[in-house]
């Protein structure tokens, strides 16, 4: 059964402190916190202080998705938080791997993001260094975007160059009670939802009806 991470983007942020609280395990897997800066992305979103406050709330893994140029400057800030991922852009660094060693000495599992018109052949170089791979599956930055068509040949090229390495795929972008069984069955382990979860205020039923339509 696929794993759903919630993005929090998708929340009423105002209410954080009521809405944390009530998402339960056995429906959300992950917390999923996308960290924009303005400049690697248009917008420009939240940092590690709301990050630690959604820490405070909750026993769920955090998800973090870091959105920013320059990610070996940003990195550091969230190790005290222990996520379960920290994940950044392959187009954003000249330095992945050695990013991907700091992230790995805290403990901590290291997730590469491909945009979608990034070829999945570019983590060629870092699959050793690996644990999960987030494909956005819209472009990132713009909120409520439909689900990029190609991105399911993406999880299939990109499980062709992942081979035996143990990475997790991750989808992000446009996810919904309509592709998330076809999500599935190409092979992506971990979902991102944002508006599919929290567009009627029921977030824990809405986690287990897109777990339902996968295997």
């Amino acid at each position: 059964m696929i794993q759903v991470s919630a993005s929090i983007l998708a929340a009423p942020l105002t209410s954080l402190s009521t809405v944390i609280p009530k998402l339960k395990q056995n429906a959300i897997d992950l917390i999923h916190l996308d960290v924009m800066d303005g400049n690697f992305v248009p917008q420009i979103s939240f940092g590690e202080a709301l990050c630690k406050e959604v820490k405070s709330l909750t026993k769920i893994p955090l998800d973090i998705h870091l959105m920013v140029n320059n990610p070996e400057k940003e990195v550091p800030k969230y190790f005290a938080l222990k996520p379960q991922y920290i994940t950044f852009h392959i187009e954003a660094t000249n330095f992945p791997i050695r990013l991907a060693e700091e992230i790995k000495k805290q403990g901590i599992k290291v997730g590469v993001a491909i945009n979608p018109s990034t070829p999945a052949s570019r983590i060629n170089t870092i699959l050793p260094y690996m644990d999960l791979l987030l494909l956005m599956t819209v472009e990132p930055g713009f909120y409520g975007q439909n689900f990029i068509k190609t991105g399911l040949e993406k999880i299939n090229r990109a499980k062709e160059i992942i081979g035996s390495y143990p990475i997790v795929i991750e989808v992000d972008g446009g996810v919904n009670l309509n592709n998330i069984e076809r999500i599935s069955e190409f092979g992506a382990k971990i979902v991102v939802a944002g508006s599919a979860l929290f567009h009627d205020g029921k977030a824990n039923e809405n986690a287990l009806k897109l777990k339902k339509l996968t295997k």
